[in-house]
């Protein structure tokens, strides 16, 4: 070669490695992609094309903004380009957090909001330096915000609010020297608020609405001098308001409702708030008068100091404010004449005692609320306008939000008419009226209508009473007028048709609202989707006895501040309704109860003389036996017919086999409507599984609670006895916890312990709350079952008995799973409601260790769970028993808690265990778990131990006769 053209090579050299180092490769750095690909993976995104390079702005990888990846290549000394931010929102993505992102070390943005991934916050992403914002609303996150998290230093933004994260906030938070945006509304956190909060002074944006806090609002929000939004509704804190808060002089937003506790405190100083749009101090236990300087504030534009205790009069600026555009007053001690308001404002100043100057202000002002300004005070017969009806009803039927109907012959009003955020609209008929209050706060999608409309496939059979319904963003309430003083039962009709039922972002909302009848509160936290089963799903709550006087009924939902309010969108929250029946226990030509009884009796005994003789003659052969005790059961569910069965399941495709119990075979199947479906085989030609059918049937269609499985009906043709069910995603919670591993479900803590909780709930409930007080005689953890979201649900009632509240127990066959039945039950066949708590304590034993109580097999003198528990409480060394799977990723605190309760629970002497009411508040924290009560007399411990010792003998005897690992019921009979 030349000496000129080696020159121009090396010169071609030079300039190729020069435009590597000023212009860069413009290609991703290998290591990066390769975590992108594990990223994906974890994510469950499945449309990166990794043939194109990540970094190219092309199609797949930087469409939008809800869905990019944005790179750097112009990174000093570095011919890679390098991933800064991944923004996939709105995707519906199905997995989990990947702790691969710490592996982007250039990365600022992670924004995964409103998708469908569950898990855990991986507290590898600690190590990343360059992280300014992580936003991972919307999602199903469970566990607690790992205290690595506090790591990231260059941290700003930390939304993670409308997600199932729990446990206390950890102290290192206050360690985030840049942070601006703390928003973790809408989830479970627990505890104080961390005095190191209080170093957060760059904060402007903090809010915790929507959780189970405790303690009070601290003195130490008054540091965070430059924060424009704060909001605490429904947080679980108590009041009062510290007058620090005057200090904020650059809030914005000031939303604080719905606090704890009972101490009384003035409207804090509010006047240097020059800034102030929104101004909401809901239910918080204010008292005194309202200060003027509010109705001079030049920027306010919605103030809300509702459900407080405020007295004196209205000052008059608060009526020319040119800003102020809604005024909610609802629920005061309000006194004197009523202002004229000016136009383009909604003024509800309901619940109050004002003097009404003007009567027609009461039923036609569609902007200014004025009813019910006080019962005592202002009787209502006395206003004209609600002097409409001719003559007393027995009765009022109200299709909330939608058009006159007739369903089972009762013909529904119509209730049409649009809402508003300060209105009281009286019926055509006079018989009734409803009153709305309040404007949704975030981009009030439901406009001023709020007329929800359905986004779900509604399959009941009265489906056009649940196609509408009305709702409002703070208080809705209805009343009935005209109806005849005495006892009524009322029939409350809900279905939540704003959330979508799948497996998308649209399913993860939360409503809950407060029921209110004749002032009093009867049910607190009340969720429609929870209740019914799910969304789409009707459900009514019944409430008996209520007493109407003075010819008025009052029905009234409020929103504590509690739920979710941005899923499926924003301002979906709220109470909503969706029809109203009320009838009178005694309505006219109706006959006294003495008689009624009397009549029954003669009844009964003339049918059963009649059906006796008959039966002596032969008239009644044994073939249809099953189908006549089905049919003389009153049924609340639906009967279907085998060939709505067999197509559902595929004529009981084995591939549809989804498992196997004491009762028999269990298959998937799937309706026409796309409802999924467990279906329950059990032939016919068992005497002992029809006793349990009827049972089964008899019971739990009497029984609703959002822990108990939900039967949807039955099947009886020919030699098939069919159960169906409302299908249960995962399965048992026996198979999550030890089943095989493929099918083994990774329960973190706050899982485990929210099932533990629900257990407990749906005992209570069978126990203590239910109109038939049962006992399920069976409770293990393969009568779990656990839904879409790990929610438990107690089925298999096969073997339950109802529990006579005047007998001290009940001598029965032993029926159960041994290994779980208390000792004098199993023993003696003596049963009470303390045998089902027996029960629930080894299955809290299993949630805690991830071990089968009949299975497990640790040392020599170890056999059983619970007796490995008692040997390692005389160690001292109960941690032990912790599943060793969770690592250190659990609250100790808790787990000793459920620990304990659980020994508790299982003590010898049944009258020492505690009622499930008692557990379930002991799990929450409410109560203190007392000592483990054992006798005193060392020779009663070692007569009880020996108690034990021959129980456990007895199970091994019988786990030792037994062919198949699935632990059958057993029936001594």
């Amino acid at each position: 070669m030349n000496t000129s053209s080696h020159f121009f090579f090396l010169s071609l050299i030079l300039i190729w490695f020069i435009s590597l180092t000023v212009f860069g490769s413009n290609t991703i750095h290998p290591d990066e992609k390769k975590a992108l690909e594990s990223i994906a993976k974890s994510l469950g995104k499945k449309d990166w094309n990794f043939d194109i390079d990540p970094c190219s702005n092309k199609p797949n990888w930087s469409t939008n903004t809800a869905n990019k990846v944005a790179c750097n290549c112009s990174v000093a000394g570095d011919n890679f380009c390098h991933v800064v931010e991944i923004s996939l929102k709105e995707q519906n993505l199905p997995g989990t957090l990947p702790p691969e992102l710490n592996r982007l070390r250039y990365l600022q943005i992670i924004d995964l909001t409103r998708n469908y991934l569950g898990g855990t916050i991986p507290k590898e992403w600690g190590s990343m330096m360059n992280i300014n914002k992580i936003s991972l609303i919307g999602n199903r996150l469970t566990g607690s915000i790992p205290v690595e998290i506090a790591n990231i230093t260059t941290l700003q933004d930390l939304e993670l609010w409308n997600n199932q994260l729990s446990g206390n906030l950890p102290p290192e938070l206050g360690y985030l020297s840049q942070i601006r945006r703390l928003q973790i509304s809408s989830n479970n956190f627990t505890g104080e608020l961390p005095a190191t909060l209080a170093k957060l002074t760059t904060l402007i944006d903090f809010k915790i609405s929507d959780n189970q806090f405790s303690g009070k609002i601290p003195d130490f929000i008054q540091n965070w001098t430059n924060i424009s939004e704060l909001v605490i509704q429904g947080s679980g804190l108590s009041g009062p308001i510290p007058s620090g808060i005057s200090l904020l002089r650059n809030l914005t937003d000031l939303r604080i409702s719905d606090l704890k506790g009972s101490d009384h405190a003035p409207l804090p100083q509010l006047n240097n708030m020059t800034l102030l749009e929104t101004l909401i101090l809901r239910n918080c236990n204010i008292n005194g008068t309202l200060p003027e300087y509010l109705g001079n504030m030049t920027t306010l534009i919605r103030l809300d100091v509702s459900f407080n205790n405020i007295s004196g009069t209205i000052p008059s600026i608060y009526a020319t404010n040119n800003s102020l555009r809604y005024i909610f007053l609802t629920g005061n001690n309000l006194t004197g004449l009523v202002p004229s308001w000016r136009k383009n404002i909604y003024v509800d100043l309901s619940y109050n005692n004002f003097n009404i100057s003007q009567e027609s202000q009461i039923c036609h002002d569609e902007k200014v609320n004025l009813f019910s300004t006080s019962w005592t005070n202002n009787d209502i017969a006395t206003v004209s306008c609600l002097r409409k009806c001719r003559k007393p009803a027995y009765s009022l039927y109200i299709n909330c939000g939608g058009k006159q109907e007739t369903v089972n012959k009762t013909s529904y009003d119509d209730d049409s008419e649009s809402s508003g955020p300060a209105k009281f609209h009286l019926s055509p008929t006079g018989n009734w009226a409803f009153s709305t209050t309040g404007i949704f706060n975030e981009r009030d999608q439901l406009g001023v209508t709020y007329s929800p409309y359905n986004i779900t496939t509604l399959t009941m059979t009265d489906a056009e009473l649940y196609t509408t319904a009305r709702g409002s963003p703070i208080s809705l309430t209805y009343y009935g007028f005209c109806l005849v003083n005495g006892n009524y039962t009322i029939n409350l009709y809900f279905a939540e048709i704003l959330f979508t039922d799948d497996q998308t972002y649209g399913s993860l909302g939360r409503r809950v609202f407060d029921i209110y009848l004749q002032g009093k509160l009867v049910q607190k936290d009340f969720n429609i989707a929870e209740e019914a089963g799910g969304v789409g799903k009707k459900v009514i709550k019944p409430f008996k006895d209520v007493a109407v006087t003075s010819n008025t009924l009052e029905i009234r939902l409020y929103w504590a501040g509690k739920g979710t309010q941005y899923l499926p969108r924003r301002s979906v929250y709220g109470p909503l309704i969706s029809a109203i029946s009320v009838e009178s226990d005694s309505p006219p030509g109706s006959i006294s109860a003495g008689a009624v009884v009397g009549i029954v009796v003669a009844a009964t005994t003339v049918i059963i003389l009649v059906f006796g003789i008959l039966w002596w003659k032969g008239c009644f052969g044994k073939k249809n036996s099953l189908t006549r005790e089905l049919n003389s059961l009153d049924l609340q569910t639906s009967l279907f017919t085998l060939r709505q069965i067999k197509a559902a399941t595929n004529n009981f495709d084995i591939s549809n086999k989804i498992g196997e119990g004491g009762f028999g075979p269990v298959y998937k199947g799937c309706l026409p409507n796309g409802t999924l479906i467990a279906v329950k085989q059990l032939s016919s030609n068992s005497r002992q599984g029809n006793r349990e059918f009827l049972n089964e049937i008899g019971m739990i269609s009497a029984l609703q609670h959002p822990y108990l499985v939900k039967l949807h009906g039955c099947c009886v043709e020919g030699d098939q006895l069919l159960l169906i069910y409302e299908y249960l995603e995962n399965n048992s919670l026996a198979r999550a916890l030890f089943g095989p591993e493929e099918h083994q479900i990774r329960l973190d803590w706050s899982t485990r312990k929210k099932i533990c909780v629900g257990i407990a709930r749906g005992l209570a409930y069978l126990h203590e709350e239910s109109r038939l007080k049962v006992v399920h005689r069976d409770i293990k953890a393969t009568n779990v079952l656990l839904d879409v979201n790990l929610n438990p649900k107690i089925s298999d009632f096969g073997l339950a008995k109802l529990d006579d509240e005047d007998k001290t127990h009940i001598s029965t066959r032993i029926a159960g799973t041994y290994g779980y039945m208390a000792p004098e039950y199993a023993m003696h066949g003596y049963l009470t409601d303390k045998a089902d708590v027996y029960s629930f304590g080894i299955v809290a034993l299993e949630i805690v260790s991830g071990k089968s109580n009949i299975m497990y097999r640790s040392m020599e003198e170890a056999f059983y769970l619970l007796e490995w528990a008692h040997l390692l409480k005389e160690r001292g060394d109960l941690m032990e028993l912790v599943d060793r799977r969770l690592g250190s990723d659990f609250n100790k605190k808790e787990a000793m808690v459920m620990i304990n309760v659980a020994l508790l629970c299982t003590n010898v002497t049944s009258n020492l265990r505690p009622s499930m009411s008692s557990v379930v508040s002991m799990l929450e924290g409410r109560t203190v778990v007392p000592e483990f009560v054992s006798d005193s007399n060392e020779v009663m411990d070692k007569q009880k131990l020996e108690v034990m010792r021959q129980y456990y003998s007895q199970m091994e005897e019988i786990d030792g006769q037994c062919t198949t690992s699935s632990s059958p019921p057993i029936d001594s009979s």
